[in-house]
């Protein structure tokens, strides 16, 4: 028999043996289940971010079953022995750094990934997710983002629409860059954010790749498939422009393309407005859904073929591409902060009606002020912090919009659009609340704006009044304040448009 001699370690190889373990490794502890958000606390994690997404996807329309491998480029921001990922279809198999991990799904939509060894802060780490199911028949608090159509499927919503096809970390904070490849029978097409950067088929299927190289929230991230007319062009600065048309439109088709094949023209004047245009394409699509919003999906802007059956409406258009700027590329850092998208988006179509002679955002702004009444609940609706079940309110669009007239009345046409410009080009990519804004506007207007985006923004109440454009005499202003009895030209194509936008 042979006999082993047990060996003591000396304490200073016993010290040795402890320095070997990374003192992250021995901190490990979980990531939060959610991000912290104010509306919306369990959406998002905590403990790690990611910087790119690979989906590779196969999507069979007459069954609606989506089968996907996703890889997440992650890096953890604390030491991890455990993290959740937003995500509801079945899962088959996990691997954290190419070793299996182990996996359960819990609550509404989490997936709790136990990596074999606890993950050290600040290095990066891979995590493969395969999967499977049909996504249609999946409801979070009672409904689904995924939308089926006659011929394919859509998936396109806010706050929330990656749960239902890809597992991410999903909140506008976390943002990251996209491959999306999506195989689908040959008779339909994939459509999704960013370039197509390669198509091929192979026995009876067709893959499509397409890829975002520029920063994007995982809500904005969005796939339709189904039988597409599609158009192609670019803008005056060479930027690549696809819109793509259900084949099923009917009669809505013709509004549809009159207004979005406007696409470029309004990209080109809202780069003069707002500075370069953020991402590497642009465009739209228009799947035939029954729904009656729109979403400013982030370079392919998503349309229900509802908004067009008054015929065309470019303010519509207008609205989800000012969205590339106010939403896409400086985003939310809290869904209170939903102001920071719908208000300038808003906007945007007050200064679209200003251009077209229909309307300036002068006259609008006081049609809103002067045609509702102070004991309306619209003054009621802080838009500033609206509350989760008012976030779309339409206080949010009109009463933020007359809050960025007040600004210009109050600061000029010069500091205004150089505030709006700066803004876009400084917070590029990133994230950024009302107080940012705020305090922005401070400073490079080198006024003390405070009080009047408090009572604009945060008082439930009317304000006592609107201020005259700078400049103006208090016999102008007087007089001004009691215009607005008709509506400007150009409103009920926005409120149609606003319409749209509520989810």
């Amino acid at each position: 028999m042979r006999r082993h001699r047990l060996i003591v370690p000396s304490t200073a190889a016993a010290a040795f043996l402890l320095l070997a373990v990374p003192a992250s490794a021995a901190d490990a502890t979980p990531g939060a289940p959610g991000a912290g958000d104010s509306y919306y606390p369990e959406d998002g994690n905590g403990g790690y971010d990611v910087s790119h997404y690979d989906l590779r996807l196969k999507y069979q329309p007459k069954t609606d079953r989506l089968e996907g491998t996703a890889t997440l480029l992650a890096t953890p921001t604390q030491a991890l022995s455990r993290f959740n990922l937003d995500f509801t279809l079945d899962v088959s198999e996990v691997l954290v750094g190419g070793r299996k991990a182990a996996y359960k799904q819990s609550g509404a939509h989490e997936l709790e990934v136990t990596p074999a060894g606890p993950l050290e802060q600040g290095k990066p780490v891979s995590v493969v997710v395969r999967y499977s199911g049909t996504p249609s028949t999946v409801k979070i608090n009672g409904y689904t983002a995924w939308k089926r159509t006659p011929d394919g499927a859509v998936v396109a919503q806010e706050p929330q629409s990656a749960a239902w096809w890809f597992p991410s970390n999903d909140h506008p904070t976390d943002k990251a860059t996209y491959d999306v490849s999506v195989s689908v029978p040959d008779d339909v097409q994939a459509i999704s954010n960013g370039v197509l950067a390669s198509q091929s088929s192979k026995l009876g299927w067709t893959r499509y790749n397409w890829r975002s190289t520029k920063p994007q929230a995982s809500y904005l991230t969005t796939l339709a498939v189904g039988k597409f007319d599609i158009t192609t062009g670019t803008t005056e600065s060479g930027l690549p422009v696809v819109n793509a048309y259900s084949k099923d439109l009917g009669e809505n088709l013709p509004s549809a393309k009159a207004s979005i094949e406007r696409t470029a023209e309004i990209t080109d004047w809202a780069s003069t407005v707002f500075g370069p245009y953020p991402f590497n394409a642009v465009g739209g699509y228009v799947p035939n859904v029954k729904s009656s919003y729109a979403l400013e999906t982030q370079t392919r802007p998503f349309y229900s073929p509802a908004s067009f059956t008054s015929g065309a409406n470019q303010q519509i258009v207008v609205h989800e591409l000012a969205h590339q700027w106010f939403g896409d590329s400086v985003s939310v850092k809290d869904w209170r902060d939903i102001w920071v998208n719908e208000g300038f988006a808003t906007y945007a179509q007050w200064l679209w009606s200003e251009k077209e002679g229909e309307g300036t955002a002068q006259e609008l702004a006081e049609y809103v002020y002067n045609g509702i009444p102070a004991d309306n609940d619209f003054w009621k609706v802080k838009p500033g912090d609206p509350g989760a079940n008012r976030q779309f309110d339409r206080a949010v669009y009109n009463r933020g919009a007359v809050a960025l007239q007040a600004l210009r009345n109050t600061v000029g046409d010069k500091t205004f659009f150089a505030i709006l410009k700066q803004w876009t080009t400084e917070n590029r990519y990133g994230n950024a609340s009302v107080q940012d804004f705020v305090k922005f506007a401070e400073k490079v207007s080198g006024k003390k704006l405070a009080p009047l985006f408090d009572t604009w923004l945060f008082q439930p109440s009317k304000p006592s009044t609107l201020p005259a454009p700078a400049g103006t005499g208090p016999a102008k202003a007087a007089k001004s304040l009691k215009a607005g009895v008709t509506a400007p030209k150009s409103w009920k194509k926005i409120q149609d448009a606003e319409r749209a936008h509520r989810h």
